[in-house]
């Protein structure tokens, strides 16, 4: 028996309305998703980061987000009360966002912080969430939870932040993370332990994983399947196996201006882009 979805999003948009008119920065998206990786991936501006906002309805207020369907586990999001949104948000679809520095709080340790994160969405008592946030912390690979629980955010490196942030939004074990570039700020040895604590993540726990990136090849090596976005629509969908091989003109392009170790040291090509994929 084929597993129902757990993310249903049909025709998604999202429009901004400013001093120069009407903004469409997300237009007609639509895609599932399950307990897997997919990859969204693009340039800056092609929509990316405000499709995986608009699913939790993080939008700036001269926003809107419209769908035909918007559907988390038979919950149509759309039409969702407030109250049922924040018991949504951050206990069953939690972001990951891009840089640690601007998510944590400066003035609030770092276990305090991991400690409310569980205990807003359980009745969990102090000691039960301190026990559980340090559990956590383990989880992701962090020596010396202890130590690092007393901590405040500036005073543990960008790798351990971002693990930091991970532990918080897992630790009300959601059913989705949205990951929006969790290591495009990290060095390669440090993003390959945060790759492989969200990898596990999925595997171990049956998670659906966001995974937004504009590392192609990272994309590539990680993900199930990947949407590549143009101009605020998905142009291509690909098994991320077959991402090099990918049939669309942008994304062909795209992979064609990615640097390589082997290459003969000549300028990268510049992509020729065709007014016709933004239609």
């Amino acid at each position: 028996m084929k597993r129902q979805p757990l993310l249903v999003v049909e025709d998604l948009r999202v429009t901004f309305d400013t001093p120069r008119g009407r903004v469409e920065a997300v237009r007609g998206v639509s895609f599932e998703l399950g307990r897997e990786k997919l990859g969204i991936v693009g340039e800056s501006g092609s929509g990316k980061s405000q499709t995986g906002r608009a699913l939790l309805g993080l939008i700036a207020g001269n926003g809107r987000i419209e769908a035909k369907r918007l559907s988390f586990d038979g919950i149509d999001l759309l039409a969702a009360d407030q109250r049922t949104l924040r018991s949504i948000r951050g206990a069953r679809i939690s972001m990951i966002m891009q840089d640690p520095k601007f998510s944590l709080n400066p003035v609030i340790s770092v276990g305090e912080q991991i400690v409310e994160a569980y205990r807003v969405h359980t009745k969990a008592s102090k000691r039960e969430a301190r026990e559980r946030a340090l559990n956590m912390l383990s989880a992701v690979r962090i020596r010396h939870p202890e130590h690092v629980f007393d901590a405040y955010p500036h005073e543990v490196s960008g790798g351990m932040g971002q693990r930091i942030m991970i532990a918080m939004m897992m630790i009300p074990e959601p059913d989705i993370i949205i990951a929006d570039e969790p290591t495009s700020a990290l060095d390669v040895t440090v993003q390959i332990q945060v790759l492989a604590i969200l990898d596990d993540m999925v595997k171990e726990r049956g998670t659906g994983l966001l995974f937004i990136s504009h590392d192609l090849n990272l994309v590539a090596s990680f993900c199930d399947r990947v949407l590549v976005m143009y101009a605020g629509r998905v142009v291509e969908t690909v098994a991320a196996r077959d991402l090099r091989s990918a049939k669309h003109p942008y994304t062909r392009g795209l992979m064609n201006c990615l640097p390589r170790i082997e290459g003969d040291g000549s300028d990268l090509p510049v992509l020729k882009r065709d007014p016709e994929w933004a239609q």
